[in-house]
Parts: C-alpha cells; sequence; structure tokens
C-alpha cells in the first residue's frame, strides 16, 4: 500500500509538470518534511525552494503560518534556471504580500500570474494590478518599471482612484517621476474621463502640471489631444498654464488639430482663449467649425503670419480653399512682406496658385525685397513646372515673370498691347455708346446651371472692378434662371459679390450631400437664411427682378415669371384650357425665398417645389424671355398713358455659365434590337438621346445666343455675351474644389482675353 501511495504521488507530480508548472497548488507540508527526495536548496523569507529528486524537478513552496500543516507550491519546473530565476523573483517580491495578508490559492496566483507577465515590476506596482492596497506600505513605492514608470503611474492609467488615494496619502508617492516617454502621472490622469484623479493629484501639491514631455505637450496638451473637457477645467483648476508652448503650439492647437469639437466649443467657459490663431492646425471639417463659431480668419500671430500663409507654405490645398471660402483675405502681407500667393510661387504649388488668382490676389504686389509673385516664379520654379507656371501666370496677365535688365523700358501698359481678339466689337461698343439715347434701361440676364453659378459671379465680379459700382447699380434689370435666378435676388438684395462666391462654396458642401434627388431641406435653409422667412418679392423693387420658373401642373407645361413689379396686362392663353387652375400669389405677397427655391428645382436633382420645376426646361438662358417681358411691360405703361415711364431698352449683358467642350457622339438609334449586339447599340442609342434631350431643352449657348443677338441688332439694343469655354464639362452638383477652381481659372483667362470688352462695357452700362 505505501508504494501504491508513492507511486500515485508520482504520477501527480509527473502530471502536473506536463499541465502547467506555475499553477499554485496546496500541498501538506509533510511531503517536504520527512525527506522522500526533497532536498531544501534555498530559502528567502517563507519562500522555500526544494530539489524533487523523484520526478527531476524544482519545487518552490510558500509556508504559511497560519496553516502549518498546509503549504502553497508555487510552481514545480523541470528546468533548474527557470526555478532559480523565478525563485529569486517570488522571494523578493511576495514578502509584502504574506506579511501583510492572509494569502489563498486564488490570491496568490494572480500575484505570481502578475510577476511573471510583468518581471520588472516591483511589489507595489502588483498591488496596484491587483488591487491589493493594503501592501502598498513600504519602501517601494517610487520604484520605476522597464518603462520608467511608478506605481503611481499605473494607478493614474489604470483609473484607479482608491489605489492613487492610497499612494498618495498613506504613502507619500513622489508626483515628479517621469517615465522613458517624459510623462509625469498627471500626463497619465489627464488621458482619462473624469477628472477625480486630476482633483486628486492637485489635492497634494502636485508637481509636473506644467512639465513637457519628449513629445512636447503638458498634462492640458494632452488632455486636449483626447478631447477630455472636464479634465481640462481640472487642470486649470490647478494650476495649468494654457500658454505653454509645446510641439503642436499651444493646448488650443492641439486641440483643433486632433479635431476635439467639444474642447473648442467650451473654449471660453474653459479658458483657453487666448489670442492665438489656431486655423493652421485644423483639418478641413474643424476649420470650417472654428470659423462658423467665430474665429478671425485673418488674424496674425505674433510671427506675422496669417493662417492662409501657413497652409500655402505646407501645400494643404483643401484647408486653405475652407479659409479662402470664409473670406480669407488673398493680399494680406505676412512675414517680409510676402502674401500668400508669393509663399505659393515659391513652393511652385500650381494648385494654390490658381486658387489665390481666383480669389483676388494680386498678382503685381511687391513685398518687402521688391518682389512680385511673378518675379519669384520665374527666379524658384524648376524641372518641367516652370514653363507650364509662366505660361499660365501670362495668361491671366502676369506679363513681367523676369526681373527687368538696367536700362530696358517698363512694360507696357495692357491697352498698348496687341489687341486681344474680339476688338472690333469693343470699338463697335465706344462708337455706340453717343449714339444710345440717355434714357436707356440696361438688362443683365443670367443663365442657369448649378454650381457652374461661380462662373457667373467671377464675370460679375471682373465688371464691378472695371466699373467701380456694385453691379445692383449698373443694371436696372436682371433675369435669372436656377442658379441665375438665386445670383439675381441676391444682387437686388445688396449681397457683395465676393461674398457669394464663397457662399457658393460654402453652400455646395450642404447641399449636395448624398445621392440625387438630394434632400431639399438643406437648399431651403440656406435661401431662408439669405433672404429671410417672410421677405416679399416687392419689399425691394429696383432694379427690377425677373426670375424664371415653370408651372409643371399642367401640359404642355408653362413659363412663369417671378417679379417684383405688377405684372404686364395678361396676354392671351397659348392654350386652350380644360381645367381651372390655382390662382398664382401675387409679387406682393410672394415669398423671396420660395421664389428661388422654384426656380432652381431642377429636375433629378431636386424635389419640385410644390407645381413649380426648373425655369431652365423652358429658359435655361432667359434673355429672349426678360426682352419680351419688358415689352410687355412697356406696352402696359404705353396704354395707361405712361409714356414718361417709359425706356428704350439700350444695354442687354448675357453671362452665361461657361460652354462644355463639343463631343462625339457614336449613335442616337433607338430601335427594336433582334440580337444582344443590337441591343447593346440601342442602349447606347437611348442613353445618347436622352442626353442630347437634356442638352437641346437646356441649351443657352446656341441658337438661342443668336435669335437674342438678331433681336437686339435689329432694334438697335447693344447685346453682348460672355460665356467661357470650359476644358470639360462641369457638373450641375459639382463639389470638387480643384475641378471648380480649374472652372474658375479658365473663366479668369477668358475675362483676361476680353479685358478690352469689359472696359469699354463698364463705361457703356455707367453713362
Amino acid at each position: 500500500m505505501q508504494f501504491l501511495g508513492r507511486l500515485l504521488d508520482t504520477v501527480s507530480s509527473v502530471s502536473t509538470l506536463f499541465s502547467n508548472p506555475y499553477r499554485v497548488r496546496d500541498v501538506p507540508q509533510s511531503d517536504y518534511g520527512g525527506g522522500g527526495g526533497k532536498i531544501i536548496l534555498k530559502q528567502e523569507g517563507r519562500v522555500v525552494l526544494y530539489k524533487n529528486t523523484q520526478c527531476q524537478s524544482w519545487d518552490c513552496l510558500l509556508l504559511l503560518p497560519e496553516t502549518p500543516a498546509m503549504a502553497l507550491r508555487l510552481f514545480q519546473v523541470v528546468s533548474e534556471e527557470d526555478a532559480m530565476e523565478w525563485f529569486q523573483q517570488y522571494g523578493l517580491k511576495l514578502k509584502p504580500f504574506y506579511e501583510t495578508l492572509p494569502l489563498k490559492v486564488e490570491m496568490v496566483q494572480t500575484i505570481v500570474d502578475c510577476i511573471r507577465s510583468h518581471p520588472d515590476w516591483s511589489s507595489a506596482h502588483i498591488a496596484v494590478e491587483t488591487g491589493l492596497r493594503d501592501c502598498l506600505k513600504h519602501n517601494l513605492i517610487n520604484c520605476q518599471d522597464a518603462t520608467g514608470q511608478t506605481p503611481l503611474h499605473l494607478a493614474c492609467e489604470k483609473s484607479d482612484l482608491a489605489s492613487l488615494k492610497a499612494l498618495l496619502e498613506e504613502s507619500q508617492a513622489r508626483t515628479d517621476i517621469k517615465d522613458h516617454n517624459g510623462d509625469t502621472p498627471m500626463h497619465c490622469a489627464s488621458k482619462q474621463d473624469s477628472p477625480v484623479f486630476i482633483q486628486a493629484l492637485c489635492s497634494q501639491l502636485c508637481s509636473g502640471v506644467n512639465t513637457l514631455n519628449n513629445g512636447g505637450e503638458t498634462p492640458l496638451h494632452v488632455a486636449c489631444r483626447q478631447g477630455r473637457v472636464e479634465s481640462i477645467k481640472a487642470l486649470l483648476e490647478g494650476g495649468a498654464k494654457c500658454d505653454v508652448d509645446g510641439n503642436a503650439g499651444y493646448p488650443i492647437h492641439t486641440a483643433v488639430k486632433y479635431s476635439q469639437k467639444g474642447v473648442f466649443l467650451n473654449v471660453k467657459a474653459l479658458g483657453l482663449a487666448y489670442e492665438v490663431t489656431v486655423l493652421p492646425w485644423s483639418k478641413e471639417t474643424m476649420c470650417r467649425l472654428l470659423l462658423n463659431h467665430g474665429s478671425d480668419v485673418n488674424y496674425l500671430s505674433r510671427t506675422g503670419e496669417s493662417a492662409l500663409h501657413i497652409l500655402t507654405e505646407r501645400g494643404r490645398f483643401e484647408a486653405a480653399m475652407v479659409l479662402l471660402t470664409h473670406g480669407a483675405h488673398a493680399n494680406l502681407k505676412g512675414r517680409d512682406g510676402n502674401t500668400a500667393l508669393h509663399l505659393a510661387m515659391k513652393a511652385d504649388n500650381i494648385e494654390m496658385i490658381k486658387a489665390l488668382i481666383v480669389f483676388g490676389a494680386d498678382v503685381e504686389i511687391h513685398n518687402d525685397l521688391g518682389e512680385t509673385p511673378g518675379l519669384i516664379a520665374a527666379r524658384t520654379s524648376k524641372g518641367p513646372n516652370r514653363k507650364i507656371l509662366l505660361d499660365m501666370l501670362r495668361s491671366v496677365g502676369v506679363h513681367r515673370c523676369l526681373p527687368p535688365s538696367p536700362g530696358s523700358p517698363p512694360p507696357l501698359p495692357i491697352s498698348n498691347k496687341i489687341k486681344p481678339q474680339g476688338i472690333d466689337v469693343c470699338l463697335y461698343l465706344l462708337n455706340v455708346v453717343h449714339s444710345v439715347p440717355v434714357r436707356m434701361d440696361r438688362l443683365l440676364c443670367l443663365d442657369g446651371g448649378g454650381i457652374k453659378g461661380l462662373v457667373l459671379i467671377q464675370m460679375l465680379i471682373a465688371l464691378e472692378r472695371e466699373a467701380g459700382r456694385p453691379i445692383r447699380e449698373l443694371f436696372d434689370w436682371i433675369a435669372g434662371t436656377s442658379t441665375g435666378g438665386i445670383l439675381a435676388l441676391a444682387i437686388i438684395h445688396g449681397k457683395n459679390m465676393e461674398y457669394l462666391r464663397c457662399l457658393y462654396f460654402r453652400m455646395k458642401e450642404q447641399v449636395f450631400k448624398g445621392s440625387r434627388p438630394y434632400e431639399s431641406a438643406p437648399l431651403e435653409e440656406f435661401l431662408k437664411t439669405e433672404f429671410g422667412e417672410n421677405t416679399k418679392m416687392t419689399d425691394v423693387q429696383y432694379p427690377r427682378v425677373m426670375v424664371t420658373s415653370v408651372l409643371a401642373d399642367r401640359h404642355p407645361g408653362e413659363l412663369h415669371i417671378f417679379r417684383n413689379y405688377d405684372l404686364p396686362d395678361p396676354r392671351e392663353p397659348p392654350y386652350a384650357s380644360t381645367a381651372t387652375f390655382q390662382p398664382l400669389i401675387t409679387p406682393q405677397e410672394q415669398l423671396v425665398w420660395r421664389a428661388a427655391r422654384c426656380s432652381g428645382a431642377a429636375p433629378t436633382y431636386f424635389r419640385p417645389m410644390g407645381r413649380f420645376l426648373d425655369g431652365g426646361l423652358l429658359a435655361n438662358n432667359p434673355t429672349l424671355d426678360a426682352i419680351t417681358e419688358i415689352h410687355q411691360h412697356n406696352k402696359t405703361l404705353n396704354a395707361k398713358g405712361l409714356q414718361q415711364d417709359v425706356k428704350k431698352l439700350g444695354v442687354v449683358v448675357s453671362l452665361g455659365t461657361g460652354k462644355p467642350p463639343q463631343e462625339v457622339v457614336t449613335s442616337v438609334d433607338v430601335f427594336r434590337p433582334t440580337n444582344p449586339l443590337q441591343l447593346a447599340k440601342t442602349f447606347v442609342g437611348v442613353k445618347e438621346l436622352g442626353k442630347m434631350l437634356v442638352d437641346c431643352c437646356t441649351d443657352s449657348d446656341g441658337c438661342t445666343v443668336d435669335r437674342a443677338r438678331a433681336w437686339c441688332e435689329m432694334v438697335d439694343t447693344i447685346y453682348h455675351r460672355l460665356s467661357p469655354q470650359l476644358s470639360q464639362e462641369v457638373m450641375l452638383d459639382e463639389v470638387s474644389d480643384t475641378v471648380l477652381v480649374n472652372m474658375l481659372w479658365e473663366t479668369q483667362m477668358y475675362l483676361f482675353q476680353k479685358r478690352d470688352i469689359l472696359q469699354s462695357l463698364a463705361q457703356l452700362l455707367l453713362q
């Protein structure tokens, strides 16, 4: 029987070796006290290492005075090297635990597992990790592990408030020790959701609240990066400074860089609202948020740079576009008198150069060294970009791209250079100025085209600059369709052209969101914001405005014009009606925002506005319709005996949204297919025919222009049409800043080619 008992013990020991040699087990102490091939090799306090000759293993026991008959076997391994290593660890690190607490198997298992997982940890680290806070009263409180962290660092990172307080209040743990990243316990506490850890540290005269770590961050920087609003409040109350300059600037810069909206939205309440510019650290979305909440887009930093200067130097086109579309001054001078365009030229950034010039950057402005942007381009541009850049600049009028040589004559003014194409028209306008009656009306017509309304705005800005007067003072009548109708209403309500250009860029992100058809609510909210919810058409009566739309509650559909003046005498209806239609609202009752929405209800892009569809279906170029309306208006005045109020239409200016390039159409043949190949051809034909029908329906640059020009010439009315040729088709709902900037760049080149005509037209309109 004795033999069988020993055999079972041996089998049990061997099976333990193959299962988990580090599993803590209760064992009778008598098994190790009476010989039997178990020899004591080492002892450290209550931890004893035996050599078990029967099993060829090394066994480590923890003796328990409270249970003398039993012990805890901590491991049973076959490697002498492992045994010596772990015996040393256990003997050193278990002492505070068995001297303080009555230990059970489960508790000891947790402790030794932690020792093996983190052999660089001290007993205090282990006590924090396992939650055995009664074992923290010893002189190892400030020991650092392999990463330099103390138990106090660990308690902060684990969000263990009880251990944190025990270390601070009972063990007086130091708060100024840095780990290998330069982080103090306060840095670790700043990452937590709750401010109680910071408050606990600050209650003990905590040092390190303004210490910079190796990454150039104070605890306040860390809290801003993590978006911990409550922790930021606690840090500020504990003495944190908001003007410590780290690697990413001030703490508020860090919050903006990492798009922490909550921090910025609470910036004033948090006490972070000091005079710094945070925009250069922002991503596009955060940049918009900052600007929408009142950040100064043109604020100059202590180094004399605006956000636009910094973003231009960094080549961040998208973020720079956000600034430009929120009113950043393209000609604002920074360090050394450089504008953003000077910096873009130095960087050879063609995309940025186009954007800045499109938004009004002066190509002839000098910096403190007397350099113009063109001169910098000629000096610094290298490689294949050089010719492209210089040719590009010349196309918009930058002729002085090289430094003048001694004795060279000054550059000729533009007016003395070779006459551009279309100068005959310019001369005609100049000659006819004196033949136009003094009492004449001036008509502006704006085509439809969705986001391509930016082309209209760019041309109107150029005309305003030539005339030196706002557009609303240059015309007596303004007609518009769709996006042109919205612009027409904006003009008569005194909206600034530069503001409208920025507005269109901002609007596209809100309106063209998702897939077609787009939600109408963002567009309607935009219109209500700009025109007011209760503004009526007749609230502004000059200039007179005409906004086209289509009545779609009848077939055939009928053109409808929203006006800010009394209707001319009604004409005979074009069709015999078989039904009674709802009466139309008078101009005195018509809301402006609803009129704009009706004109812009493009099918498949937006849902109809009640019974109205986009005016572009019948009058995408509203010139002839506007001329007809004026003629009807004058006939009504004559019929009423008000001949003195009748004015001849003297000038018609028609602006288009750009002409797409003409492309080859492979087939418009639609027929009943008899085989798969014919089926494919039919699909192509249907697609091309559908596109052609839309193009013909909304055509504004073909025969429509010829008819309008012929009509004007017959009645001795000056007619001028401006619409740039685009290199690619731009969709009505295009949202890419790059595509839109290229579109405006081509418009700018077109305006330079037509500069003499613009000058003469401005003089004519001012007569």
